[in-house]
């Protein structure tokens, strides 16, 4: 030993000195390995015969959903590499909506596959370039294998809102809520915009009671919120002119902790009296306009109204809503299409919005609010979702939330392509093709890529209990009969055309997954080393 140190050293001072790759080659495979544990933690949760997962969190919550994003979003995740596979999947959230477990359970395959050909000596730079090229080539093979669509062509719409409701919890009432999702997004696009849906045009009101059943859209505005009862005033009002105010019908306070000292009577008569007078010039100013409807948004300085006001207001038969939050005043006033009101000098007949009837209406054990007939109504859509449950509740609303995505990314995107693992098994078969092609390293590295994409088929296969390698190798075989369309018909347990079966995506969902997937993959590859900064 002693003899083979003193001969390294001279040779050490004319060539470069060794560095220790030791610690480098580590933390690549551990970033790795944990990227793994995410996708494994997710990888049963894919497709119609997935697992549900139940999360407790540390309040004592507990969520019972199958949905990828939604599941590592409350995981509790330490390692830096595994928080980019949480990271993913909420990329994928926004960007297409659906196929949030897709995208973890395929970059954990591409994961496994860097392992293997980092293990055989191949350069992380060399396999990173494979990757960003095989995902251009992908993107490619899937937009041909699309299949173009109209908007008014509402059945394709329906069946891919209810090929992304099937794998949920909720799947039973995929007829229901695919329709509901796909009429709710129509409602809302803007023929100057065709192109652009804005998810927030749509209100998703959750209400206890009932079943799933009983979810419907309603033309107008919802609220859970009962009417203001206090002094009696109305809770039904037909031909309403509806005023939006951010300010308060209150008497005014200090700005800051005062105490005024009242020392007789008569100064304290004078105090009510003016408080009566300056609450009573409000109401006369709002009366005067012919409103006869006020929503109030929540004050965080002072109560918005007082016993007082509301005893004057309904004197005045005007029905009083409150605590309106501050997140909803924007979709309210679009959809009423009327003003915001911050200040009583500004109360104007022109702000007011018009509607044929609010009526406060008996829904389970509590009340909503529901304003109907709206004149130059916004376009919005209000959904009221009914739940026997408050897990339930939850999941129908992640669920109809998903359903909503898909119908909006083939209105960004109008494509549709088949689902149930076939486009994988067609990219995997073209990719395989393409990289015999190839030369040296990028060939091989791009048939492992190849074979990486089959994880899709294979756990859709293992999730339903079918045996993953005769149904994986017999769509293989399929496919390279030239059967583009055959995938894994999860209900009959075996290999059909899934296009005729109505299993459709939209294809921005598997071209982002893919892209999404890939580009993690290739930042966890590029790490080669953790800094950690006190």
């Amino acid at each position: 030993m002693a003899a083979a140190s003193t001969a390294s050293r001279p040779r050490a001072s004319k060539s470069e000195s060794f560095v220790d790759n030791k610690r480098k080659e580590d933390i690549r495979s551990a970033n790795i390995n944990a990227g793994r544990a995410v996708a494994d933690a997710v990888r049963t949760s894919l497709g119609p015969k997935g697992m549900d997962k139940m999360i407790s969190t540390a309040s004592g919550e507990v969520i019972i959903t199958n949905d990828g994003a939604t599941i590592l979003n409350k995981m509790d995740v330490i390692q830096p590499a595994a928080k980019m596979m949480v990271e993913l999947s909420k990329s994928q959230d926004s960007a297409a909506g659906d196929g949030t477990t897709t995208v973890v359970v395929l970059a954990g395959s591409f994961l496994r596959v860097c392992q293997s050909l980092l293990g055989s000596g191949i350069h992380p730079t060399v396999i990173s370039d494979a990757l960003h090229k095989s995902c251009a080539k992908s993107v490619d093979i899937l937009t041909a294998m699309a299949v173009p669509v109209e908007l008014t062509d509402r059945d394709s719409l329906v069946k891919s809102a209810s090929t992304s409701l099937n794998s949920k919890v909720v799947s039973q009432y995929s007829t229901l809520l695919a329709p509901l999702a796909v009429d709710a997004v129509l409602s809302v696009i803007d023929p100057e915009k065709p192109e652009i849906v804005d998810l927030r045009d749509i209100k998703i009101v959750k209400k206890l009671g009932g079943t799933v059943d009983d979810t419907h859209t309603v033309n107008g505005l919802v609220f859970d919120k009962k009417v203001s009862h206090a002094a009696g005033g109305p809770t039904r009002m037909e031909n309403a002119k509806i005023a939006v105010i951010q300010f308060q019908i209150s008497p005014p306070k200090t700005d800051i902790e005062q105490s005024i000292v009242v020392s007789d009577y008569t100064q304290m008569d004078r105090i009510l009296k003016e408080e009566r007078n300056y609450i009573l010039g409000m109401i006369k100013k709002i009366k005067a306009t012919g409103c006869n409807v006020l929503l109030i948004q929540k004050s965080i300085l002072r109560d918005a109204v007082t016993e007082l006001s509301l005893h004057y207001l309904a004197k005045a038969k005007i029905m009083v809503i409150k605590d309106v939050e501050r997140d909803e005043i924007e979709f309210v006033t679009k959809t009423l299409n009327c003003l915001p009101i911050a200040n009583i000098e500004h109360f104007r007949a022109e702000k007011l919005g018009y509607a044929d009837l609010v009526e406060e209406a008996s829904l389970g054990d509590g009340k909503i609010l529901k304003i109907t007939g709206i004149k130059d109504m916004g376009r919005t859509t209000s959904v009221l979702v009914r739940g026997s449950n408050q897990l339930v509740l939850d999941e129908a609303e992640r669920s109809l939330h998903d359903a909503l995505c898909v119908v909006r990314c083939l209105v960004s995107k109008r494509f549709l392509i088949a689902g149930g693992g076939a486009p994988e098994i067609e990219l995997s078969r073209q990719l395989g093709a393409w990289a015999k092609v190839l030369h040296g390293m990028e060939g091989y590295c791009v048939k492992s890529f190849a074979e990486a994409l089959e994880v899709i088929p294979y756990t859709l296969a293992e999730n339903a209990g079918l045996n993953p390698i005769a149904i994986v190798t017999e769509l293989r075989n399929k496919h390279a009969q030239g059967e583009i369309n055959s995938g894994i018909n999860v209900r009959k347990g075996q290999i059909t055309n899934i296009l005729e079966e109505n299993v459709v995506q939209p294809l921005l969902v598997s071209t982002s997954a893919i892209t999404l997937a890939t580009e993690c993959v290739r930042m966890i590859l590029k790490i080669d080393d953790i800094v950690t900064v006190r």
